[in-house]
């Protein structure tokens, strides 16, 4: 697979539910001159995102719910009946 198709991937708000907890990782190193023990929170917060929606993942492949990540919308919807994000 091409760097650009991977680049395109990362981005993909269907695909990757974790975009604003990169970002808010990269810019916290950006912010810090990428001293990482001042990013810490953030980093937890982007583990604790992928570790939930890779558990979603798999149950929905469990249960051959396809897609196996749920869309933005439909992540959108499991957070608002959850109240707010679980991580």
């Amino acid at each position: 697979m091409n760097d650009k198709s991977n680049a395109r991937k990362v981005r993909n708000a269907d695909i990757n539910p974790c975009i604003e907890e990169s970002d808010g990782s990269q810019k916290c190193l950006d912010a810090y001159n990428y001293n990482k023990d001042m990013c810490s929170a953030y980093f937890l917060k982007y583990k604790n995102c992928r570790k939930y929606w890779h558990g979603v993942m798999l149950q929905r492949r469990r249960e051959g719910i396809k897609p196996d990540m749920p869309t933005l919308k439909e992540r959108e919807e499991i957070i608002a009946a959850l109240g707010g994000k679980p991580y």
